[in-house]
């Protein structure tokens, strides 16, 4: 019979891309990425309990991450690090020019923390139902709050674009 800690490990494992993609998006130093990994599984571990199944392990799993990742940036007054590390997988799928990635790149290094959360759960291909349940907020704010990131990508990457004429 599998004990708890074996359950835990199992669990970590199988869902450890999500919480690096987590640590690339908050943190750019790698030693910050690994405490801030390790503050995040230490979380998950203390949380356990509470898990109740009403939602997917992942779409909790985010929530945790995300707020840990949250705190742990304000306690450390780190600089958020650009999606780098979460969009190339993307950019591959859809075959996203280079020069383009990197504007887009820029533009969402320009987000706010929040607005990058939710860039990010978009890029994994959440539904607006899972982002509002990893965010604490609704469905329709999630709409209306991508709606607006979309605007304001399209206008920070003009942006970029113009200066560098």
């Amino acid at each position: 019979m599998i004990n708890h800690e074996q359950e835990f490990v199992a669990l970590i494992n199988q869902h450890q891309k999500l919480i690096h993609k987590v640590c690339y998006l908050y943190l750019n130093d790698m030693n910050d990425r690994e405490d801030l990994f390790q503050e995040i599984t230490l979380q998950v571990w203390k949380s356990m309990s509470s898990f109740k199944g009403e939602s997917k392990f992942s779409t909790w799993l985010y929530r945790i991450a995300l707020n840990t990742a949250i705190t742990f940036y304000r306690k450390e007054r780190k600089s958020i690090i650009v999606l780098t590390e979460v969009l190339p997988d993307k950019a591959e799928e859809t075959n996203i020019a280079e020069e383009q990635l990197k504007e887009l790149h820029y533009a969402i290094g320009q987000l706010s923390k929040i607005e990058k959360a939710l860039v990010m759960l978009y890029l994994e291909n959440c539904s607006y139902n899972e982002i509002a349940e990893v965010l604490g907020i609704t469905a329709n704010n999630v709409a209306v709050k991508m709606s607006r990131i979309k605007t304001k990508l399209k206008e920070l990457s003009k942006q970029n674009a113009g200066s560098k004429i």
